[in-house]
């Protein structure tokens, strides 16, 4: 290997990982990669209450996007939860969530409320510091939510989709600062 070569593989290297993005300890990667399809870290950040950080909250696209109009129409878009705090119980997100549709709906939950059902469903086992949540959406597939790699449903309704991806990027979101965060604001 010349010194050339070494020296271009090196400084890739350290490019690459400086692309990377740190937040409360959790790495994520500049892209994930899904059934084939790369997607760019768009944006990232923690989701706190009353001083203590509960998850870091990351958001991929297929390309950089910084409006939450534009995320809603991607043809793909993928929130990933780390939970990064033991005060997390699963009747505590379940709550969360619950809560997060009544605002990302304007009250009315009525309409999506099976599909809400089935969601909460996802947060029914222990939850531990060190968990991830992925939830995968398309216009066309709905959302396939994972914990830890493992896939535990899948809801194809738009109307759902939306009111799940408005839970951080709505006009009511979950935290202001981090709906920023998400579309690198």
């Amino acid at each position: 290997m010349t010194r050339l070569t070494t020296l271009l593989l090196l400084s890739s290297f350290f490019i690459s990982s400086a692309q990377a993005k740190e937040v409360s300890g959790v790495n994520l990667p500049d892209t994930l990669s899904i059934d084939n399809q790369t997607l760019l870290l768009n944006g990232a950040g923690e989701r706190s209450k009353m001083f203590f950080d509960l998850y870091v909250a990351s958001l991929y696209l297929p390309s950089k996007i910084h409006n939450a109009a534009d995320v809603l129409n991607a043809p793909r878009a993928v929130i990933k939860l780390n939970i990064v705090s033991s005060m997390i119980t699963a009747e505590k997100m379940k709550k969360a969530i619950a809560e997060g549709f009544d605002a990302s709906t304007n009250g009315n939950v009525k309409p999506i409320q099976a599909q809400i059902d089935q969601f909460v469903a996802v947060f029914s086992d222990k939850i531990s510091e060190g968990d991830q949540f992925t939830f995968d959406t398309s216009p066309k597939t709905g959302v396939t939510a994972s914990k830890n790699g493992t896939v535990l449903v899948t809801i194809n309704n738009d109307t759902f989709r939306q009111a799940l991806l408005n839970i951080w990027l709505g006009d009511d979101p979950v935290q202001s600062s981090l709906k920023s965060d998400l579309l690198d604001k």
